[in-house]
């Protein structure tokens, strides 16, 4: 082995041996560190959404590719709606879920307050769509605008996991309407469709916004009309959770003119809610996502209206309140998520580490310097012992320069950095003047002789 490769990995194994305690320290806090903190998100996540072709699968989907490309697998539960979502989140079914606002009674909020929200999303108008053939049967005049009127129709409210039959069994009970007065189903979305298409039923209920698939269609047909909610605000001021919105005219269609005039609604307010165990950084990437994905305008609001912190029934999140108000973390916008998320969440424990390790640094220094002047200095014990013993017995010269020459051997073979090559020369230094001082005994013993 050449001789500066040898030095250079003696060197090193002194350093390392030096060092070793504090390193082995510094690894054993950043591991309890890491698993007390856990910032590393699981790379699969479960979002409810709602039944097929709706808003809520439309945005899941939107979800499921925007967190793709941080490396998050996004699997889609598809659920009845809004109030299986919520039970689906309470239970551990779900990580996160869309809920529409006033699915929770008073009695599920007080049960669960942990469930957290990323804010408002979107709103959800109440589409009530009916078929102007039954209503002009039925003596109407071929137009509804008020739910006392839907008396003695045929009627879909939504399958028992929406949020829409809660919500309109509230409605009713606003205007003082028995539910044995109207004719009520309770069928998924697509069946009620195809029998509302059919013929076998008079008025479809829809909650859910303007993307979905089904409400699309609705709007398009012909013979099927949209009620003009005339106490549209009656209602915001007397249920919190509702708001006034307006269909402009034209807005689905407006080579045609559809709808001919301006359309009054009430609209919930949708909300992404988070059970307390889901990881923060899924939360942080949520919030982030919701940004592009609900700030476009939109028939109902004007260009990043959504998401807010507005209208939310469940305490906000931490993570999604800072995500929608200041946007990506600084570090986000330059390295890769896993990188800037490790970085984030782990800087505080970082910073108590080096505080901890910067004063323990300090004793490595010395440590190393001894260990590497002590390659030197235990040589000078045997050294003090020859010289000594040629004091005490001047007879045994031969044997004591046999001893000093087989010593100046060892030390030759003694490899120290530059930096301690002085005290190893000394140190041959003074072999050299015990072998001169055991040179100067021999003419004195031979005279007394």
């Amino acid at each position: 082995m050449p001789p500066s490769l040898r030095n250079f990995l003696l060197s090193a194994r002194d350093l390392l041996i030096s060092a070793g305690p504090v390193a082995v320290l510094a690894v054993a806090l950043l591991v309890l560190a890491y698993l007390w903190l856990d910032p590393t998100p699981p790379q699969s996540v479960r979002l409810a959404t709602g039944p097929a072709q709706s808003a809520y699968e439309q945005f899941g989907k939107r979800y499921r590719a925007a967190l793709a490309v941080e490396g998050i697998e996004v699997v889609l539960v598809p659920t009845e709606g809004s109030q299986a979502n919520e039970k689906l989140l309470r239970e551990g079914g779900a990580d996160l879920g869309f809920v529409q606002g006033g699915t929770a009674t008073r009695a599920d909020a007080e049960s669960e307050p942990e469930l957290v929200s990323l804010g408002s999303l979107f709103v959800e108008p109440v589409w009530l769509f009916y078929r102007a053939e039954a209503v002009r049967r039925r003596s109407l005049g071929g137009t509804l605008t008020a739910l006392t009127q839907l008396k003695g129709l045929r009627l879909n409210v939504g399958t028992p996991g929406s949020g829409v039959p809660r919500l309109m069994d509230r409605l009713f009970e606003a205007n003082r309407i028995e539910r044995s007065a109207l004719v009520l189903s309770q069928l998924e979305q697509t069946p009620a469709t195809v029998a509302f298409l059919g013929g076998e039923l008079d008025v479809l209920v829809f909650a859910s916004a303007p993307e979905s698939l089904m409400v699309q269609m609705l709007l398009q047909t012909p013979g099927v009309k949209l009620m003009d909610l005339a106490h549209s605000e009656a209602y915001s001021r007397r249920f919190g959770f509702l708001a006034p919105v307006v269909l402009p005219r034209g807005i689905v269609d407006l080579a045609r003119d559809l709808p001919p005039q301006d359309v009054r609604l009430v609209a919930t307010t949708t909300a992404l809610l988070a059970r307390p165990q889901t990881h923060p950084a899924l939360v942080q990437l949520f919030a982030q996502a919701s940004r592009p994905l609900h700030g476009p305008a939109g028939w109902f609001n004007r260009a990043r209206t959504f998401p807010n912190l507005e209208q939310s029934e469940y305490p906000l999140s931490r993570e999604a309140e800072r995500a929608i108000q200041s946007g990506a973390p600084f570090l986000q916008r330059y390295l890769p998520f896993w990188l800037a998320n490790l970085i984030e969440r782990m800087w505080l424990a970082l910073g108590i580490i080096l505080a901890i390790l910067l004063p323990l640094s300090r004793i490595v220094p010395p440590i190393y310097a001894f260990r590497i002047r002590s390659r030197v200095f235990r040589w000078y014990g045997q050294l003090r012992s020859i010289e000594e013993r040629s004091v005490q017995a001047p007879g045994d010269t031969p044997e004591l320069q046999r001893e000093l020459d087989a010593l100046d051997l060892r030390v030759a073979r003694v490899s120290v950095p530059l930096s301690y090559a002085d005290e190893l020369y000394a140190l041959r230094a003074n072999i050299n003047l015990v072998r001169a001082r055991l040179a100067s005994t021999k003419p004195t013993s031979m005279t007394a002789a």
